[in-house]
């Protein structure tokens, strides 16, 4: 084994690193994205919900 074998290893190591690193980072940022418009769909969802109820109270005679 050479130097210029064990660099040749470490870039395509390095390269492959990469792109595994690129397509990760891409899913985490969809998921993430998703993640959130639930979350915004979700509390708008119930504030509208507690804002149109009206609460009405019932009381038992006798």
């Amino acid at each position: 084994m050479e130097k210029a074998d064990l660099e040749a290893k470490l870039q395509e190591i390095q390269g492959i690193v990469g792109e595994t690193t690129q397509a990760a980072r891409g899913t985490v940022v969809i998921t993430v994205a998703v993640i959130l418009v639930i979350a915004l769909f979700f509390l708008f969802g119930k504030r509208r919900g507690k804002k149109g109820s009206a609460r009405v109270e019932v009381y038992r005679l006798g």
